[in-house]
């Protein structure tokens, strides 16, 4: 990786130029997708995390190799298209009816010592019925337009491509402070004493799934949003 102008730079676009960047700023604890579109010192602030450090950490990620497999930014965007929801839909599908059910268990059984559990089956609840429409509006109306804008440049479809990225990135943002909540109630999903087998289970899945929403988000909002966006306009 190059050596970052990092005042040229939001969150987001340093993660999708250098998907290695991801793990930097997982462990300062700074959201590159759904808060991806801050620059590096609005983030910091906002964390109270040092700007220099963090800046130091980047520039050492030169050191490590490169997993050709992650250059995100590189891809065509139908390719991309296909790769979220081959992937991360496929994953979010399977995961969704699980945590419902998980996470109203652990309420109904570990509510009395742990009240926060509640709180947690609710917001799962919330991120159940979000994703579960926007997974489906992707595959069926913005991801085929896109495409049709790749094939023909059709007016219409780059019109739906503008309305429906607009809507997305919205259910990304219910979706992302739902899982961030989830994250600081189960303090990073740490497993406590009294936990029975099912507790943490629960706990390691939700884990999971927060980590691949955030890599789900960066690759809508901070790639293949931005790119639709500039063929349609």
């Amino acid at each position: 990786m190059t050596k970052i102008l990092f005042d040229a730079n939001t969150v987001g676009e340093i993660v999708a130029n250098d998907f290695r960047a991801a793990s930097v700023f997982k462990n300062a604890g700074i959201d590159f997708c759904c808060g991806g579109n801050k620059s590096l010192h609005q983030a910091c602030d906002e964390k109270g995390v040092d700007v220099t450090t963090l800046e130091k950490e980047l520039n050492e990620l030169n050191q490590l190799p490169v997993n050709e497999s992650q250059r995100f930014n590189e891809w065509d965007l139908d390719f991309l298209s296909d790769y979220i929801v081959n992937t991360h839909h496929k994953f979010v599908k399977k995961t969704l009816p699980e945590l419902v059910f998980y996470t109203q268990k652990i309420a109904r059984v570990h509510g009395p010592n742990h009240p926060e559990l509640a709180e947690v089956a609710s917001l799962f609840e919330t991120i159940n019925e979000e994703l579960t429409q926007h997974l489906q509006h992707e595959e069926e109306v913005l991801f085929p337009a896109i495409k049709e804008v790749l094939k023909s440049n059709s007016l219409a479809a780059k019109k739906t491509v503008i309305s429906e990225i607009t809507r997305m990135r919205g259910e990304h943002e219910v979706a992302g402070s739902a899982i961030d909540r989830i994250s600081d109630l189960t303090q990073k999903y740490l497993v406590p004493s009294d936990a029975c087998n099912t507790y943490q289970v629960s706990l390691k899945l939700l884990e999971q799934f927060d980590h691949d929403l955030h890599i789900h988000v960066h690759l809508e909002n901070n790639i293949l949003y931005p790119k639709s966006l500039v063929l349609a306009n």
